[in-house]
C-alpha cells in the first residue's frame, strides 16, 4: 500500500498560505484580507500600504489582539495597525489616509483601509463618516468600515445595526453571510470603494466574525469586474484637490441717498 504524503500545515498558513485551503475564524479573516489586498495590488503593478483602526467591543472585541499577534505578517504586507483612542479618532486617521496623494510625493500609489468598531461607534462616527464619504476615497486605497452588529442585544445594553446609519451617510454596505465571504465581499467592497470613491460598509455578526471554516488560499480566486460602460466625470470620483479657486460674489445695488424732508 503506498503511503500518502500530507502537506506541512503551521499556525501560520491562515496568513501566508497561497495554494490548497486554510482553516481560519472571521476576526482572522479580516486579517487575512489585508495582507491579500496587498498581494492583489502588487500583481497589478501597484505599491500600496494598508491602515488599520478602530475601537474594540463585541463582536469584534478580539481584533485589535489578534493584529498584535500578526505584526510581523502586517509589517511585510506593509499595513500599519494603530489602535483608536476612541471610534472617532480612529475614524479620522482613516480619512486621513484617503488624502496622502494630496500632500506632496507619497511614498505608495495608495493606501487602502480599514476601520472597525462596534455598532454604537458607528453612531459616534456619524460626522467623520459622512465627509469622509463626501470627500471620496483614493483612486489607489478605499475604506472599508467594519461594523460590529449586535442585533439581539446579546453582549450589549440594547440591540443595535448599522444599516440606516451608513444609509444615512449614503454610504453602501456589504453582509457577508460566512467567513469565506469576509475575504469574497471585502475585496469586492475595496474595489467598489476606489472605482466610486465612497466609503463601503461591512457588516460583521457574532455568527460570522466569531465562527471558522475552511476557505480557498488563492490570492486571486475573487474576480472583480468593473463597469465598462460608466462614463467618468471629468474629474473623476476620488478625493481630489479642488480644480479652481471658487469665490462668491455678491452684486447689489446701490441703494439712493436718503431724502431728507424740510423741516417746516
Amino acid at each position: 500500500m503506498q503511503a500518502t504524503t500530507l502537506r506541512p500545515v503551521t499556525l501560520e498558513d491562515k496568513f501566508i498560505s497561497t495554494q490548497g485551503r486554510v482553516y481560519l475564524s472571521g476576526i482572522q479573516a479580516l486579517i487575512r484580507l489585508a495582507l491579500l489586498q496587498r498581494q492583489r495590488d502588487a500583481a497589478a503593478g501597484l505599491n500600496t500600504a494598508g491602515f488599520i483602526s478602530g475601537y474594540r467591543g463585541s463582536p469584534l472585541g478580539g481584533l485589535d489582539e489578534a493584529l498584535w499577534k500578526a505584526r510581523t505578517h502586517l509589517d511585510d504586507s506593509h499595513v500599519r495597525f494603530v489602535p483608536g483612542v476612541n471610534e472617532e479618532l480612529a475614524a479620522t486617521a482613516v480619512w486621513g489616509t484617503q488624502q496622502v496623494h494630496l500632500t506632496g510625493r507619497a511614498k505608495y500609489d495608495g493606501v487602502y483601509a480599514l476601520w472597525y468598531g462596534k455598532g454604537p461607534g458607528v453612531d459616534r462616527c456619524g460626522d467623520v463618516f459622512k465627509h469622509m464619504n463626501f470627500a471620496g476615497t483614493a483612486k489607489h486605497g478605499g475604506v472599508l468600515l467594519v461594523a460590529g452588529d449586535d442585533h439581539g442585544a446579546y453582549s450589549s445594553t440594547l440591540p443595535h445595526q448599522s444599516d440606516h446609519l451608513f444609509a444615512a451617510s449614503m454610504i453602501p454596505v456589504l453582509y457577508p453571510c460566512n467567513v469565506g465571504e469576509y475575504i469574497e465581499l471585502g475585496l469586492h467592497g475595496w474595489a467598489m470603494s476606489r472605482f466610486s470613491g465612497c466609503a463601503v460598509g461591512f457588516k460583521a455578526l457574532a455568527d460570522t466574525v466569531e465562527s471558522s471554516a475552511s476557505i480557498e488560499a488563492d490570492p486571486f480566486a475573487v474576480h472583480t469586474v468593473l463597469p465598462a460602460d460608466f462614463v467618468m466625470p471629468p474629474d473623476g470620483l476620488n478625493s481630489r484637490r479642488a480644480s479652481r479657486k471658487r469665490s462668491c460674489r455678491i452684486t447689489r445695488s446701490t441703494p439712493p441717498s436718503p431724502t431728507l424732508a424740510p423741516i417746516s
